[in-house]
């Protein structure tokens, strides 16, 4: 029996979704062999990918003047890609708002002058600082933020305007909503939380900064590379490329991103308004800046929190545990994780309450 999975990444996956792989797994629409056997310079399988990379075009509806590039590596290897290829002999601005953002600074100083425009290091990473207060560098190669930190559970929703190129690490909130991608020149996004397995990782770069890219770098460094062989420069994750297409089929079937968008709101709305009128329970986060897919949360008594957590992993609820930097408790709402799941955390935490408080 399946239980409600609230874990940051690896993440749960919609359920149709694994069951159509279940089906498809041994092998794959009377070709013989499963789509982990495939050539990815497969007739079948192109066709798989060029699918997925089209349905994911039209779920954020992408200008036709980007590229969409299905790598490797996590997000974790842009944090040095993108200064490698965008940042040669300039200096580049950096949002710190949390811990991801904090490691892809860490990153980027290896290799380029860094700009710390603004931090809520002080604070705990409780709120992303105002844009008005940003001291950004006159001429940016251009200015990265994390726009939803999932350890820390902060968010900023609204797209900083900027004459940088913008550029915005959308691991944790890709797909959850509606964005504009055309305010960016780059998004780059790890796969497993809003879009599929882990092992995959999708870069959105507008065509006119990507022209700026270095072209003196390893060639498996080069975004223009992997753009030219449309991300089939070395045999990709193949697996993980496919079950995505499938969640992103899935999406359109949902209604898109309009309304996943009202659906996440909707959770996490229902989640925040239970912690706030508790008296037991507490999110540390101004209001303004939290997250709709990383709900923290801790106890008035953090003796309990052992506790609370044995007892929601007997009531199905897992992975809750907060992030070892941060403690208390951590519920991940993402795409996959329907009102229902929700529903069952509230009266789970109301119980606990009632017979704790």
């Amino acid at each position: 029996m399946r239980k409600w999975n609230f874990s940051a990444g690896p993440a749960a996956i919609p359920e149709p979704v694994l069951q159509e792989a279940q089906d498809e797994m041994l092998e794959w629409q009377g070709s013989g062999m499963s789509v982990m056997e495939m050539s990815h310079r497969s007739t079948d399988y192109i066709d798989i990918a060029n699918k997925a990379r089209q349905d994911f075009i039209d779920l954020l509806q992408i200008p036709s003047d980007y590229q969409v590039l299905f790598l490797q590596g996590g997000a974790t290897l842009q944090f040095s890609m993108i200064p490698m290829n965008f940042g040669s002999n300039k200096i580049a601005d950096y949002v710190l708002s949390g811990s991801w953002s904090k490691k892809a600074i860490n990153e980027a100083s290896k290799i380029m002058d860094i700009n710390i425009i603004t931090s809520s290091e002080s604070s705990n990473f409780n709120h992303v600082p105002d844009a008005d207060s940003w001291n950004c560098s006159e001429h940016a190669a251009y200015l990265h933020y994390v726009s939803n930190e999932t350890i820390q559970g902060n968010a900023l929703h609204t797209p900083p305007a900027t004459k940088a190129p913008l550029i915005a690490d959308m691991s944790s909130v890709i797909l959850s909503e509606q964005i504009d991608v055309s305010k960016f020149s780059m998004i780059y996004a790890g796969a497993q939380k809003n879009i599929g397995p882990a092992g995959l990782t999708i870069c959105i770069i507008k065509n006119d900064f990507l022209k700026t890219a270095s072209t003196e770098l390893p060639d498996m460094l080069q975004y223009s590379k992997h753009a030219d062989a449309d991300s089939m420069f070395n045999t990709p994750p193949t697996f993980s490329w496919y079950l995505s297409g499938k969640v992103f089929a899935w999406l359109k079937d949902q209604g898109g991103l309009a309304t996943m968008g009202d659906i996440n709101r909707l959770k996490a709305r229902k989640l925040y308004d239970f912690i706030d009128q508790s008296g037991f329970y507490s999110n540390p986060i101004s209001i303004e800046n939290r997250s709709i897919m990383n709900i923290p949360f801790l106890l008035v008594n953090s003796e309990l929190n052992s506790e609370f957590l044995h007892d929601a992993e007997n009531a199905g609820l897992l992975n809750l545990k907060g992030h070892r930097s941060v403690g208390g408790m951590r519920a991940s709402i993402y795409n996959a994780t329907p009102i229902e799941a929700v529903d069952a955390l509230i009266n789970f935490m109301a119980d606990f309450q009632s017979r704790h408080g």
